[in-house]
């Protein structure tokens, strides 16, 4: 694991470097990204970027410098040899007060590199009874306010699950916790739409695309949360998950992966050692 902050890499991931005034740490106060390392490169860097800074803005903290953050990757990553790992970068709005108004001191902005194990091929998942407000000041937006996604996870890893899949404030499905969450209802292949208040993931989008490039349209629609006790199959999609089949929702079992969800997962290797910044 190698870690930058500012503009400085640290002498170990552990060494003091954030103000304990730090509004990130004080209330949340920050955007965040997760990209993968594949072949020891990052991969999809531009669109990560380009959606952490919609959600800076969003946020109201300020455009961060993609040119420093491109530096910052590059730091971590230089030397290391990570075939598969991920990277998290981090934009905060910088120290301020002791409550919620923030500071004049600009931004605090952090980036690390790990390599990390692939997930299984398929896993279970579980819903949660706390829905995704859709109109909330936040949807839409990838910020470090995360306790929420915390409390649920440790809610489902106590039912054998890896994933929390919520319903919005409408009823319909929304996501997971860190997933964009597809399923195949009468054949046809489905994902929540972004009007559910689900995040625009970039798997979500890349899949989006070179499904319909291969032929296998993917339907943009909302259904209510029940609509998984009936599809035929699921599966997740995130930036460590790739695509990840679903064998399990709840109480109940499936085959997974399904001969759609394998076809998807065929279409995701084939293009993503295409270009590694598509």
């Amino acid at each position: 694991m190698r870690a930058w902050i500012n503009g400085d890499l640290l002498s170990t991931p552990q060494a003091p470097a954030v103000s304990v005034l730090d509004h990130g740490m004080i209330v949340g106060d920050g955007v965040f990204e997760t990209v993968q390392i594949l072949r020891g490169q990052p991969f999809a860097l531009t669109r990560h970027l380009v959606r952490l800074t919609g959600s800076a803005e969003g946020l109201g903290i300020g455009r961060p410098d993609i040119e420093a953050l491109r530096e910052g990757v590059a730091a971590t990553l230089d030397g290391q040899g990570i075939d598969f790992g991920r990277i998290r970068i981090t934009v905060t709005s910088g120290p301020g007060p002791l409550g919620s108004p923030r500071g004049d001191a600009g931004q605090t902005v952090i980036v690390i590199s790990e390599p990390c194990e692939r997930v299984a091929a398929t896993t279970a998942v579980s819903t949660v009874p706390w829905p995704r407000n859709e109109h909330g000041a936040l949807a839409g937006l990838k910020t470090t306010s995360y306790a929420e996604n915390a409390l649920m996870l440790e809610h489902v890893k106590a039912r054998g699950a890896t994933e929390a899949v919520m319903a919005n404030t409408a009823g319909a499905v929304c996501e997971g916790t860190g997933s964009n969450i597809f399923y195949v209802l009468d054949g046809e292949l489905v994902t929540p739409s972004l009007q559910s208040g689900c995040l625009a993931g970039i798997t979500r989008a890349l899949l989006l695309e070179w499904c319909g490039d291969d032929g296998l349209e993917v339907a943009e629609r909302d259904e209510s949360l029940d609509v998984l006790r009936r599809a035929e199959e699921i599966f997740l999609a995130s930036t460590i998950r790739d695509v990840q089949a679903v064998h399990r929702v709840d109480d109940r079992t499936l085959d997974a992966p399904g001969p759609i969800t394998k076809r998807a997962m065929d279409i995701w290797t084939e293009h993503s050692v295409e270009d590694v910044d598509p």
